[in-house]
């Protein structure tokens, strides 16, 4: 007789959200190669047959840590464009949102800048070269609607623009401890204070 394939276990919500914080933690130190499912459930304190339980593969492991994290970049940053907001307020809403999502996902955010670029050739990653190209075109668009406003400098290069902010921002996650002395509001506010004297039209 035919061996029965045993059915896969769905973890609770709590265990699988924690599962994949750990998955994450370690993805981000590590690196998506060298990890295995193994190392995962070393550093969850179980058998990595046990981890099979909950996912199938570190794949899946990995496309659900970054597909929560880029839903919930959306949920915030649709909210943000749809307010029909200035382009300085706009740009200002855009950086704090991102610097909550650091706070809410700074692993994720980590393995997003570090794997991005090797990830996309897969099929089942596509959804990254989506959300870059959505992401762009939200941060050009307001950067050219500050420029057209006259409420950012005339001479300003928007894509260089966009380039240094999406870098300077993202790479909060490689420094950026939850729980520290300053929270992802007064970490953006300060951010803003920078890079806003740089590119507003001076009165």
């Amino acid at each position: 007789m035919p061996t029965k394939k045993k059915p896969q276990v769905t973890a609770a919500p709590a265990r699988r959200r924690e599962l994949l914080d750990t998955a994450a933690e370690v993805f981000a130190e590590q690196g998506y190669n060298a990890t295995t499912v193994r190392k995962i459930a070393d550093h969850a304190g179980m058998l990595a047959g046990s981890l099979y339980y909950h996912f199938d593969s570190k794949e899946s492991m990995l496309e659900e840590i970054l597909r929560t994290f880029l839903d919930e970049l959306w949920d915030g940053y649709d909210t943000v464009l749809g307010a029909e907001l200035g382009p300085r307020e706009t740009l200002e809403a855009l950086v704090t949102e991102s610097f909550r999502e650091i706070d809410r996902h700074r692993a994720a955010v980590a393995i997003y800048q570090k794997e991005s670029k090797q990830l996309v050739a897969q099929e089942r990653f596509a959804f990254l070269a989506e959300s870059q190209l959505r992401f762009e075109k939200a941060w050009l668009s307001t950067l050219e609607r500050g420029v057209a406003d006259r409420v950012f400098r005339a001479d300003l290069d928007v894509r260089l623009t966009y380039r240094f902010v999406r870098d300077t921002v993202w790479v909060a996650a490689s420094w950026y401890r939850p729980g520290g002395h300053h929270s992802p509001e007064e970490i953006a506010r300060q951010y803003l204070s920078m890079v806003l004297d740089g590119i507003a039209v001076r009165t």
